[in-house]
């Protein structure tokens, strides 16, 4: 590839927007729901089954749940995005999303999937 096409490309691939967001998976069977953010949204559903799928969630009991009932048992949402081009802080601007998303759905204990806040 030549250097012409290439820098095209760069610039390109610079001009896609990604958002950086909160997402929710819940499980039909039970009810509970899985609250995460992710800096870029951009395929996430795909990676996270996959993710599943191979036995390498993060999420242990998730990922059982998953094992035991399928994908099927399971829906993908995005609750809230944000573009990406203005953030300083991404780590801080996602904690800043999610908190209040955690206080209203409480996805804690038989309600949830998340590890309760410390105290």
């Amino acid at each position: 590839m030549d250097k012409s096409k290439r820098k095209e490309l760069l610039e390109e691939f610079k001009q896609i927007k990604t958002y950086m967001g909160i997402i929710q998976i819940t499980n039909k069977v039970t009810g509970k729901i899985f609250v995460d953010s992710y800096p870029n949204l951009k395929n996430k559903w795909m990676t996270i089954k996959m993710q599943l799928d191979m036995g390498r969630f993060a999420n242990l009991e998730l990922q059982k749940d998953w094992k035991e009932l399928g994908a099927e048992a399971f829906t993908y949402e995005v609750l809230e995005e944000q573009k990406t081009d203005d953030v300083t802080d991404m780590k801080w601007e996602l904690k800043m999303m999610e908190k209040p998303w955690l206080e209203k759905l409480q996805p804690y204990g038989d309600r949830g999937y998340n590890k309760p806040p410390r105290q």
